[in-house]
């Protein structure tokens, strides 16, 4: 008796290792360190948002791979007409959303009419202010009408901002989000995570992944015992002070990429002194980014001149337009009336790279005679008074939009920036589908704002990923937000 009751509780934990084996092999925890306001892409500006959701559980027409190329998404096919006017989308049969309702050409009109509308809150709806209209041909054939060529087209279409919603469920998606993709919502703990399942009508070639939770840890020292102790799978995007503690342990692989972020000392140009020239170049003179990039980046950081990625086949390096020259910067801050320099604020967002920089900055700022005083602020506070009203001196910020530099033609964003000149450039860049001669625009626009010192232009935020060493298929670089699982697996 002694031996039969040995046996079946030896065979009950084996059947139990083997099934938390099985259950990990399939599952994932994601610690990420900023948890998203909302869960709908279409409807906020907010990284969080998509780091969760972009094509795991909604997708676009077209999708974003992890080099950056368009590749199809809900659109199986498409044709462009020879005036790059008209673009027909062939869409995949058999779609349906998360709630059982089909997926087809109406849902497509939908989604854009919805993004264009007068009352549309769309984080980057003047992207897709070319649509002129959107015609439903059949149930799996959907044409845009174009009012110019756009360049960027069918980049767009793969954003997260672009993705494909339902009527039936759109005004529910920031809470309970229903989209196409592999993964479908489970559950949001406010402060704490949330859960996706796998899609199991999946109209696509099902993930490895049957199960992924998104933690959010905001402290550095929480999520590094939260890795080290198992309690979590990796996280995209590490504080690199701590990358150390991972680095040469067998049990996990740290990778380093790119983003598109350009972190920039963003400047409130509308408001003096900086609507001064003389005044945004000797700050522009003052700021030693190598020290800023050791002290906010521990080094990851790649140097930048002006508001585009180095990664990108169009950036035009143009780091030296302005030296670290404080010299120069005392010189220029006297020439504008100035001599003994200025007070401002710098308002900075919960993000350890802002506040890093902020104290450099404000250090280097001091000796030219610039005065900083530094004010931290909650990503709510953040976004309301810098972004929205504009009530701001200084900020440090990481634009993380792939090739966004056409916010510089916008005199209403939040940097106040208003240069006739550029601004009839990027209508040319947009207009142009040639690549060679977008890139000559995007030089062009590169060297203006560049030499206008519109902002600091610090430096090119590293992705430095750590995962546990069983894990494959993670995006090492980031060319859109977003963490994508559909390539994510368990190996032996």
């Amino acid at each position: 008796m002694i031996k039969t009751k040995s046996l079946g509780l030896t065979l009950t934990a084996l059947l139990l290792a083997t099934s938390a084996a099985l259950a990990q092999s399939t599952e994932i925890r994601i610690g990420v360190a900023l948890e998203p306001p909302a869960l709908d892409p279409t409807a906020g500006a907010a990284e969080a948002i998509d780091v969760v959701v972009y094509q795991n559980v909604f997708e676009g027409l077209t999708r974003v791979d992890q080099n950056g190329a368009v590749q199809p998404g809900l659109a199986e096919s498409w044709t462009v007409s020879d005036d790059g006017l008209t673009y027909t989308f062939k869409l995949h049969d058999g779609v349906t959303f998360h709630d059982g309702t089909s997926f087809d050409a109406e849902d497509v009109k939908f989604t854009f009419e919805r993004i264009l509308a007068e009352d549309s809150v769309n984080a980057q709806k003047a992207l897709y202010a070319p649509i002129a209209s959107v015609n439903v041909i059949d149930p799996l054939t959907v044409e845009f009408t174009l009012s110019r060529p756009d360049g960027m087209f069918l980049f767009n279409l793969g954003r997260g901002d672009a993705v494909i919603v339902a009527p039936e469920s759109a005004e529910n998606n920031a809470n309970e989000p229903i989209g196409t993709g592999p993964f479908h919502f489970v559950q949001w703990d406010r402060g704490s995570r949330v859960v996706l399942e796998q899609n199991g009508a999946y109209w696509g070639e099902k993930p490895a992944l049957t199960k992924a939770t998104y933690r959010f840890i905001g402290d550095t020292a929480t999520l590094t015992n939260a890795l080290l102790a198992g309690d979590v799978d990796g996280t995209n995007n590490f504080a690199p002070e701590a990358l150390a503690v991972f680095e040469g342990n067998p049990q996990f692989k740290v990778l380093v990429g790119s983003t598109e972020g350009e972190t920039i000392l963003g400047t409130n140009n509308a408001k003096e002194p900086f609507s001064d020239l003389r005044v945004r170049q000797a700050m522009a003179h003052a700021l030693n980014r190598q020290e800023i990039i050791d002290g906010a980046t521990y080094g990851y950081g790649v140097a930048i001149g002006t508001h585009f990625a180095p990664q990108h086949p169009y950036y035009l390096d143009l780091t030296e337009t302005y030296p670290y020259d404080p010299e120069a910067a005392k010189a220029l801050l006297a020439e504008a009336g100035y001599p003994d320099g200025f007070s401002a604020t710098m308002k900075l967002p919960p993000v350890a790279y802002a506040r890093l920089s902020g104290q450099i900055i404000a250090s280097q700022f001091a000796e030219v005679g610039i005065k900083v005083e530094l004010i931290n602020t909650e990503w709510a506070q953040w976004l309301e008074d810098v972004l929205t009203n504009k009530d701001f001196d200084l900020t440090v910020i990481s634009h993380v939009e792939p090739f966004d530099v056409g916010i510089y033609a916008d005199p209403n964003y939040y940097f106040g920036y208003n240069n006739a000149d550029l601004q009839a450039l990027n209508e040319q860049l947009n207009a142009t589908t040639d690549d060679g001669k977008r890139k000559e625009l995007a030089q062009q626009i590169q060297t203006i704002i560049s030499e206008d010192a519109v902002n600091g232009y610090l430096f090119e935020l590293a992705q430095t990923g750590v995962w546990n060493a069983k894990l494959e298929g993670m995006w090492q670089n980031s060319p859109i937000e977003g963490v994508v699982l559909r390539d994510i697996r368990w190996v032996d």
